[in-house]
């Protein structure tokens, strides 16, 4: 059975809205998929401040922001199925949305981006709020991702994607776990912005820094690093907690820079630790942390000690991975089929996630 697919991503980095429009081959439990078209569209600035400050809106004012942006998101689909060509080839749109709020311990957890709105603009059937139901079934919603690595990269063991926030993801012997690491790129981008930098190109401040070990000492050693998976972090970890921490030392960019790459490191090493043999295994690294050149050496180099290989792919899959297994989830709401684990999120049991929004006229 084939399926074409648009599955949209926007990341806690803010960076933009990753637009992926995939095609699915599935013959007997088996998947294929093909990329047809993707592209990165970035948020202007007004946006990133609409979003990156949507948690401080009252009530009705996060409500038409969260109309606003499905409305954006709708015209940036329309406006990405215009310059590819691809008009009458999308069957389904699937949407994560942009995360605010994200507290799976009081039961909810929040997308922005209306799907009625998507829908209604597009004239494409939608799939959005992917997270809820796991949340209401006692899970973290989150990460989601793992299915679609359980069906499309089913050869690979040990993920790690490196967005606003890093997460690992874990299969073997048909058991899946995965969990948030730590605040990524959400940090390392903020540390820069007082400079008029987007980001650290490469981690070449990072590189010219040094590690300033009562700080790392003091990030290691937050509580969240104690729990054990099922576990998953909203955005509000790296600019509520940990921003702060490191501003209160006077330290220059580069070290600033330098000593939390030490900590993202640590923390990917720390936690696929209890996982790993003594045997070769790779790690597949995808997401913008992935073009931190700097990140990934020193990720190397503590992951030696577990024989452990980083592996950062194509340039479509790094940059694209996220949008990529959206498509799937949406496809397999669609068919009715599991979208989020029980096994990585703790919820009571596996479940057909997402809530569905038919744009196309009867």
């Amino acid at each position: 059975m084939i399926y074409r697919a648009i599955g949209l991503m926007s990341g806690s980095s803010l960076d933009g809205l990753d637009i992926a429009f995939v095609e699915f081959n599935e013959i007997a439990g088996q998947w294929t998929y093909e990329v047809k078209a993707a592209e990165c569209v970035l948020y202007s600035e007004e946006w990133t401040q609409s979003l990156k400050h949507a948690t401080d809106l009252n009530a009705r004012d996060y409500q038409y922001l969260h109309a606003s942006y499905g409305r954006l998101l709708g015209q940036m689909v329309h406006a990405f199925i215009e310059k590819y060509g691809i008009e009458h080839q999308v069957q389904l749109i699937a949407s994560h949305g942009h995360t605010t709020f994200h507290e799976p311990a009081n039961g909810f957890t929040s997308q922005l981006g209306c799907g009625a709105t998507i829908a209604a603009v597009t004239g494409i059937n939608v799939v959005n709020e992917l997270r809820q139901l796991d949340v209401a079934l006692g899970g973290q919603g989150a990460p989601i991702v793992p299915v679609g690595e359980k069906y499309l990269f089913p050869e690979t063991s040990y993920f790690l994607n490196i967005g606003g926030i890093a997460n690992l993801s874990i299969q073997q012997s048909h058991t899946y776990i995965a969990f948030d690491v730590c605040p990524a790129n959400r940090v390392l981008n903020a540390l820069v912005e007082p400079i008029g930098k987007l980001m650290d190109e490469g981690g070449v401040m990072a590189s010219n820094g040094q590690v300033h070990l009562p700080l790392l000492n003091r990030l290691n050693e937050l509580p969240y690093y104690q729990v054990l998976p099922p576990k998953s972090l909203a955005n509000q970890m790296g600019t509520d907690v940990v921003v702060p921490i490191l501003k209160e030392y006077n330290l220059s960019v580069e070290d600033q820079l330098r000593t939390y790459v030490e900590h993202i490191a640590k923390q990917v090493f720390l936690s696929l630790q209890p996982f790993v043999s003594n045997e070769p295994a790779q790690l597949l690294v995808t997401g913008g942390g992935a073009h931190n050149a700097y990140l990934i050496q020193r990720m190397q180099d503590l992951l030696n000690e577990l024989h452990v290989t980083v592996q950062v792919p194509n340039i479509e899959l790094v940059n694209y991975k996220e949008a990529i297994v959206m498509a799937l989830l949406g496809v397999l709401r669609w068919r009715e089929e599991n979208t989020t684990l029980s096994s990585v999120t703790g919820a009571q049991r596996s479940s057909i996630g997402g809530a569905v929004w038919i744009g196309q006229d009867a």
